[in-house]
């Protein structure tokens, strides 16, 4: 299946802290004295590497770049919200809400993910910016490339008019719909209440209000031949719809979500998952709380095809 990739980037990050410009929208996010910001940074960059290595050690091929220590960007740790790509050789950037947040687009990340992938073809959403219209990458979107569908909770970051947009350039059915946390607040990224693995969708259903867009979102995924794999709104304030399905070198399905997330999923959870996929796990506690992310947000997949010769 093509919606599942081998190759992943990830950003080590060098300025990890909290981003008050992110946390306008972003409930998830905890804000830190400011005498603990040092020790953040050091514990971020060592769940970082903890979970390169747990990847790695799953037979994941994941590629790191090393962000700049010299231009202050804390959440670089999370590139997925800013590009990604498809099976089909696409390369897309995108529109960023947090006007700090938009220094992350690199070209120099872009000129090496070309020169290890072969890029069809790029499209660039960010001018939109000046539009006051954001689409934050597969943090907006949860795309089945399969079954050519692409589902999002609308919010500030994710732009109806940028989903249609995107919709023909890829030729991909959106579907829509509204999603809110247990305070009623709107939901900031589709990945926080939703995620896709080969055989269930992890959705938090009791975050959308409307029963008419529960039942067309649970008909959309069985007709993708998903099983609905439910869970709570407290299940999501653990990242428990973080999680992201990669493959191994041998194809095998890995479920990476973070340990915080694991453990808030029951033991009967827990056992249908280890039926289907290998369990990648890290504790990125320090992450989840001051950035507002976790383990999905920190993996760009790379769906493109490896250029012959690059090892």
């Amino acid at each position: 299946m093509s919606s599942f990739t081998k190759s992943i980037l990830m950003i080590r990050p060098a300025n990890f802290g909290f981003n008050a410009e992110t946390a306008v929208n972003n409930a998830f996010q905890s804000k830190a004295d400011r005498n603990e910001e040092s020790s953040i940074r050091e514990l971020a960059k060592l769940e970082f590497d903890n979970m390169v290595e747990a990847l790695q050690m799953a037979n994941v091929d994941v590629h790191v770049w090393q962000d700049d220590e010299k231009v202050i960007k804390p959440d670089a740790v999370f590139p997925n919200n800013w590009f990604s790509t498809t099976p089909d050789g696409a390369l897309i950037t995108y529109p960023m809400f947090a006007a700090n947040r938009r220094i992350e687009r690199d070209a120099r990340i872009l000129d090496y993910v070309e020169s290890n992938f072969i890029v069809e073809r790029r499209y660039e959403f960010e001018h939109y910016e000046d539009s006051g219209l954001f689409l934050e990458g597969t943090g907006s979107m949860i795309i089945d490339h399969d079954a050519h569908v692409i589902y999002a909770c609308l919010s500030p970051r994710t732009d109806i008019q940028l989903l249609d947009k995107i919709s023909v350039l890829l030729n991909y059915e959106v579907m829509a719909f509204n999603s809110v946390d247990e305070n009623s607040q709107q939901i900031y990224h589709t990945n926080v209440m939703m995620a896709l693995a080969e055989y269930h969708a992890i959705i938090c259903m009791d975050s959308i209000t409307s029963m008419d867009e529960q039942q067309r979102l649970q008909g959309r995924v069985e007709a993708g031949g998903k099983t609905l794999f439910p869970i709570s709104h407290k299940q999501v304030n653990a990242f428990a719809g973080n999680m992201i399905q990669l493959r191994n070198y041998v194809g095998e399905p890995v479920l990476v979500m973070s340990l915080q997330a694991y453990n808030s999923l029951t033991k009967t959870q827990v056992e249908i998952l280890q039926e289907h996929y290998t369990l990648v796990t890290p504790d990125i506690t320090t992450i989840e709380k001051y950035g507002g992310g976790s383990a999905r947000c920190m993996i760009a997949e790379i769906f493109l095809e490896e250029r012959e010769g690059i090892l």
